[in-house]
């Protein structure tokens, strides 16, 4: 993996920052470290709205491939920070893509929560693109059902991306996608977790960008006391429309709609191993490695992923 000078100053400040800020996340974001009389939080809620996260569920954590679309299923309140370095196939190019991005959650009641789920700045090593801002998204997601005991839950939600990119970094290329979600989550087996996530991508323009179904699953095993998890995950990516966008049957996958002609009916796997550490119920920092799993590789060669989340 190559990075330029620009991507490698950006990643390493934001990374200096997110560790040197680490070993003190953990009382910052503790409710019962911070007055009362704080302007920020009030009565266990931050700014008087937003209530802290659903900790009946600590020992999940939450999945690291297709971040815009692959949701927690617990309700949430949270800032999560990505780094995302993307190499693009040699026969569309070659080169590397790198997203900086901050995803935010935050939960209005017990199990009602808004999300925005997509922005960020892209930065292009690749002919295919070039350096620009990402999409915006935001929606909400709702718990439907939770059994604390067997540790099982269900949320459904909906998000609209807002075509506000760079055209050049090939964002802001419609008029708006919805999104559409289930996800769910369980524990089996001592420390095992599974979580799975399904939704429609339905773009309101079908010409510049493709109606697109997704299925992603992680599975995890915490270590002991330590920490640690390890985890796997696997997303499946299935075009359900074609469109006159780009004119070559290339999938844009998670990060990209482009709207490619002849794309209805194919489909494409990828998968990730990775591990995460938390420090303790407010910190989750990870790392995953991802790659093709079919013989479609689309826009995606291989993929490193970060993210530091500080929950409430």
């Amino acid at each position: 993996m190559r990075f330029s000078i620009k991507s490698s100053i950006l990643f390493g400040c934001a990374l200096a920052a997110a560790l040197s800020s680490v070993t003190q996340a953990g009382d910052l974001l503790d409710p019962t470290e911070w007055s009362t009389k704080d302007a920020v939080v009030s009565d266990g809620r931050i700014l008087g709205l937003f209530r802290e996260s659903d900790h009946q569920f600590t020992d999940f954590i939450s999945p690291m491939t297709n971040p815009v679309y692959f949701e927690d299923p617990r309700t949430l309140t949270e800032a999560r920070a990505i780094f995302i370095n993307h190499s693009i196939p040699n026969n569309l190019g070659g080169g590397s893509v790198q997203v900086y991005a901050t995803q935010l959650r935050a939960a209005l009641t017990e199990n009602l929560s808004i999300i925005a789920t997509k922005d960020g700045f892209i930065v292009s090593e690749s002919p295919l693109l070039n350096d620009g801002f990402a999409d915006v998204s935001a929606g909400l997601k709702l718990n439907v059902f939770k059994d604390v005991e067997t540790q099982t839950l269900l949320s459904v939600g909906t998000v609209f991306e807002i075509p506000a990119g760079s055209h050049t970094a090939l964002q802001g290329n419609s008029t708006g996608e919805f999104h559409l979600f289930a996800t769910g989550g369980t524990e089996f087996l001592p420390s095992w977790h599974f979580v799975s996530g399904s939704g429609f991508r339905l773009p309101t323009n079908t010409t510049n960008q493709n109606q697109m179904w997704y299925w992603s699953n992680h599975v995890d095993k915490k270590l002991g006391s330590s920490g640690f998890y390890l985890f796997t995950e696997c997303n499946w990516y299935y075009y359900m429309s074609s469109g006159n966008g780009l004119q070559a049957p290339i999938g844009g996958g998670d990060l990209f709609n482009l709207g490619s002609v002849a794309m209805a009916g194919q489909s494409a796997v990828t998968g990730a191993y990775g591990v995460k550490y938390k420090p303790s119920k407010h910190v989750e920092i990870g790392l995953a490695y991802e790659i093709p799993y079919s013989s479609r590789r689309d826009l995606l060669q291989n993929r490193l992923t970060a993210d530091l989340i500080l929950r409430f």
